[in-house]
């Protein structure tokens, strides 16, 4: 691979994903037409562009696995539209294994790995589409492919040309006869014009070229061509040229450096803010209400600029929830049962970071549904429901949260069952066990309810690094299942990591940040109404009784009387715990430095910030905090 093609592999890849999106949304609705005399003509002429773009910019980085398997799939879409072969659950099944083998394919070349073997693949596909040759044979066709000589043929039409009946598809056909056509191409010259570019793997002799030239063709060999080629004119993409031409592809390492710098800049303005304050009383009044101005101005700007930069790293959260239906689709079949997807609020943005780590446990969650949660046919049946499961996924945004629910209509989870097995497998179990319990049950590494794995299910590992992932996010997850209605699982995680709107809370002699979007509620505490009961300590909240966690005990800081507490509601329901403070000083625009050294990572801990006079304040993970302190808050809830 040379210099000039490693250059393009980044757009390369990003270009193949945004045709496999079209194509994992186009299979699902051309399953639909199996069995119809002409399957839905849009779906078909969609996938069939999106397999010959996949296969033209292939070609052009010399990707043969995926240029071979685009070609096959787009010949069997080719045969299907012009009637040849009807569309059968067979073929869409080979679609869709020779998809899974794009990706693998495309991921392979990304990560520098061996090619993986697609010959399996390539047969399914030339079954179904009933071609004649054999997996051995297309291999050699593939070597005799990359071995040919490339030609660059540009073909433009005229008038005269049409009149006399020599169109794109006659130049098509004769350049086919002659070779293989590995990507083609509409251009516009700098006149305005528009001409066809085609890359010809072949040999055509010397005599027939020169027939074509009379045809508007100009044949010359690819490594020859030393002038740049015409701007292509993006006809596979949706949307008009105008739109095209306003989007750049941005690395989001650079948007990584823009968010740090805004991050140097807002702990700089809490240190301006800080120095002006210290010499307010020897400024006039005047001048005084023209700083305060300026700094207030400043700061409006600063989180303009912020808020600018965020959402230029947001994207929808439909690029998690966009593999889900193929993916149900996969393990309703291998599984034996009938389940549908029910998806809303994909249009809800997130951060893209966030978008990558999510995948995984939001993948997991579904084949657990699948797997666990879904019943058979035979089962729903019996129980009085429809014989086709429904997976729910939902997505909304308010404010600096973004919340994802996933919910099943199956059996739920049974509670006495995960009881015994914990118990079986040495774990502590509660005598009171609700559903933050239960998540905690089941989110504990090696628990399982399963005997034994499939590719469905594996071992247990998988929900607790579900947890983990979301935790370190920054995130909390929640869990509701009722028997026989089905189970739901929400998750809730800050828009953005890199800077956050955070409570500033004093601690004994100590400075505290906690992270707005954790905090459900702040309320004042008189400390005369915190009772002591066997095992802690309760207040009356909400008309119910509340458990509370001193930070000065957690934390170890010493902290003096105090006649008025502030505390942290965190959690909601039976999880809820308030956490003390002794005030809470104000709110401030934090940037998070996290610690991600495990040598000194302490529990509870999120990491660490500035406020503008250099001094280090602790960022507190309250979420860890009152999971570390729940078999306490449970024993003290049964004491109340």
């Amino acid at each position: 691979m040379t210099d000039f093609l490693d250059s393009f592999l980044d757009d390369y890849f990003a270009e193949c994903e945004e045709h496999l999106t079209t194509v994992r949304r186009g299979l699902l609705a051309l399953e639909s037409s199996v069995g119809q005399p002409r399957p839905d003509a849009a779906v078909t002429e969609e996938l069939f562009r999106a397999f010959h773009s996949v296969k033209g910019i292939a070609g052009m980085v010399e990707h043969r696995e995926v240029e071979l398997l685009a070609h096959h799939m787009e010949a069997y879409l080719r045969a299907v539209r012009e009637a040849e072969v009807r569309l059968t659950t067979p073929g869409v099944d080979a679609l869709i294994d020779a998809t899974r083998a794009l990706d693998d394919a495309l991921a392979a070349r990304r990560n520098g790995e061996p090619a993986a073997d697609i010959a399996d693949v390539v047969a399914q596909l030339q079954q179904v589409a009933g071609a004649e040759e054999t997996p051995q044979a297309d291999a050699a066709t593939a070597r005799a492919i990359e071995s040919a000589d490339q030609w660059e043929c540009v073909f433009t039409p005229s008038a005269e040309l049409i009149a006399r009946g020599v169109n794109v598809d006659t130049i098509r056909a004769r350049l086919r006869s002659c070779g293989e056509i590995v990507s083609a191409a509409p251009v516009v010259s700098a006149g305005g014009s528009i001409s066809f570019r085609f890359v010809l793997s072949g040999s055509p002799d010397g005599a027939e070229r020169e027939s074509w030239v009379a045809d508007g063709v100009i044949c010359a060999k690819l490594d020859e061509v030393t002038a740049a080629p015409p701007q292509t004119v993006g006809l596979e993409r949706r949307g008009d040229r105008s739109t095209a031409a306003h989007l750049v592809r941005v690395d989001l390492a650079r948007l990584d450096d823009l968010m740090r710098m805004i991050g140097d800049l807002v702990i700089r303005r809490a240190r301006l803010a800080d120095t002006i304050a210290r010499v307010e009383e020897n400024v006039p009044p005047q001048a005084w209400r023209a700083i305060q101005e300026n700094m207030a101005a400043l700061e409006r700007q600063l989180r303009d600029l912020r808020e600018g930069v965020m959402r230029t790293r947001l994207v929808p959260v439909g690029e998690i929830f966009r593999r889900i239906p193929f993916v149900v689709r996969d393990l309703a079949r291998e599984t034996g049962k009938r389940v549908t997807v029910d998806i809303s609020g994909q249009a809800t943005e997130i951060d893209k970071f966030l978008v990558e780590r999510m995948l995984d446990p939001v993948l997991h969650i579904v084949r657990n549904a699948v797997s666990h949660g879904i019943e058979t046919v035979e089962e729903r049946i019996a129980a009085g429901k429809p014989p086709e499961g429904t997976i729910r996924l939902t997505a909304a945004a308010a404010g600096e949260i973004v919340t994802l629910q996933i919910a099943d209509d199956g059996h739920g989870i049974d509670v006495d069952r995960v009881i015994a097995r914990a118990r079986v497998a040495g774990f502590a179990v509660p005598s009171h066990v609700d559903e933050s319990v239960l998540l905690d049950l089941i989110s504990l590494p090696g628990f399982s309810t399963r005997e034994h794995s499939d590719r469905v299910s594996g071992r247990g590992f998988g929900m607790a690094v579900v947890r983990t992932t979301v935790q370190e996010l920054g995130g909390s997850m929640r869990l509701a299942s009722t028997r026989g209605r089905g189970t739901e699982f929400t998750f809730e995680l800050p828009l953005t990591l890199a800077i956050a709107d955070a409570l500033i809370a004093r601690v004994g002699g100590h400075l505290f940040a906690v992270p707005q979007s954790a905090v459900r509620e702040v309320i004042e505490v008189d400390p005369a109404s915190i009772r002591t009961v066997e095992t802690g300590e309760i207040i009356h909240y909400r008309s119910a009784p509340l458990v509370v966690i001193r930070l000065s005990d957690v934390l170890a800081v010493p902290v003096a009387a105090q006649a008025r507490l502030h505390a942290f509601v965190v959690g909601s329901g039976t999880a809820a715990v308030g956490l003390i403070a002794d005030r809470i000083v104000g709110q401030r625009e934090i940037v998070v430095r996290s610690t991600s050294d495990p040598l000194i990572r302490v529990p509870g801990i999120a990491g660490a910030t500035d406020l503008g006079d250099g001094r280090a304040v602790l960022i507190l993970d309250v979420a860890a905090l009152a999971r570390a302190a729940r078999p306490a808050v449970l024993r003290a809830r049964e004491s109340a």
